[in-house]
């Protein structure tokens, strides 16, 4: 398959052994548009019975329903809950929803997860967490259920508008600034190529062995999230520098859903806490203006201007927290509004 979508979902299984009777040995969904004719050839040529089920994969869907409609599916289907795994393509939406779907059905179902955004190649595809939406917040339902495999093709990014890529770096600007400050630096001095080339190969002065920044980044990034999360897959412990830029930023994204993508409200909840950090001291000057000057490099923070309530509400929500945190909560209002808006 040439290119793919955000949020495209797809499951199937082993092909049927030419010996088989009649039956279902895969299942395949996805909302793949003019791309459902080349998997459709993709898996008639490998003799792989299937079946596509076009998902609406959104922040604003995903949701019980949707679970429940992939486990209708997966039940008329027919499908070996041990040996023959689900696989899901597409965003973050996607994986969490088919993932939550598979360890429902019959109590675990193998699953495979191959993310075709920027963000969920570096986020959604490492670690055991699936979840929906529920009662207003984020993911307040899911489980811990990891993949059999996770299938990782940059190639999926040249699909996606530049947006998306934003989106994504923004995630990975989150782990460098909490993991990896050379990862901070590639970042920094890099963004604008990266976010150009859709995170794809770029050229090197070093020949074929020097890794370009591209694929040096989006290996730093998912590095440093699995050992951010192996030693506490389970979340055991709640204290996680992955949380990082999650204070507010999940109430502030499915209240202005779809306005904010996550990456765009997560780096509104990262800027303000690096607000926070340099008046408690903890960063100078300089590395407050080279963090901010980094998300703005990389387009991070564009989704602030789309919303008419926006900045009434991120101004309510950040005084909220700041008083939690620091005794400067007002000035962070006029701040944001020279340095966001």
């Amino acid at each position: 398959m040439d290119s793919c979508q955000p949020g495209c979902v797809h499951l199937q299984s082993r092909p049927v052994p030419k010996h088989s009777g009649p039956r279902n040995d895969s299942l395949l969904w996805g909302h793949l548009g003019s791309h459902q004719r080349a998997v459709t050839r993709y898996f008639e040529a490998r003799e792989v019975t299937h079946k596509i089920l076009p998902l609406p994969t959104t922040e604003e869907n995903k949701s019980l329903e949707l679970v429940t409609a992939i486990l209708e599916a997966v039940h008329q289907f027919g499908i070996d809950r041990r040996s023959e795994p689900i696989i899901a393509i597409g965003g973050g939406v996607c994986l969490d929803v088919v993932g939550l779907a598979a360890s429902l059905y019959r109590r675990r179902t193998p699953y495979i997860r191959v993310p075709t955004t920027l963000l969920a190649y570096v986020d959604a595809s490492v670690g055991a967490k699936t979840g929906v939406n529920f009662a207003g917040g984020k993911n307040k339902l899911g489980s811990y259920v990891p993949p059999a495999a996770t299938l990782l093709d940059c190639s999926f990014f040249q699909t996606l508008p530049q947006r998306q890529i934003s989106n994504g770096l923004a995630e990975m600007l989150k782990m460098a600034l909490m993991k990896h400050s050379g990862l901070f630096r590639l970042l920094e001095a890099n963004g604008k190529e990266l976010l150009f080339a859709k995170m794809q190969p770029l050229e090197t002065s070093g020949g074929a062995k020097q890794e370009d920044a591209a694929s040096a980044a989006r290996r730093i990034a998912i590095e440093t999230m699995l050992e951010e999360l192996a030693p506490n897959l389970w979340e055991d412990d709640l204290d996680r520098l992955v949380d990082f830029g999650h204070l507010i930023s999940p109430e502030l994204e499915m209240r202005v859903l779809p306005t904010l993508l996550h990456g765009e409200a997560v780096n509104i909840d990262m800027s303000l806490m690096v607000y926070v950090a340099h008046t408690k001291g903890l960063l100078t000057a300089d590395e407050k203006d080279r963090i901010i000057a980094c998300m703005l490099g990389l387009r991070c923070l564009c989704g602030t201007r789309l919303h008419p309530s926006f900045g009434a509400e991120i101004s309510r929500r950040a005084d909220e927290a700041l008083s939690r945190l620091s005794e400067d909560a007002s000035s962070y209002r006029d701040w944001a509004r020279r340095n966001l808006s």
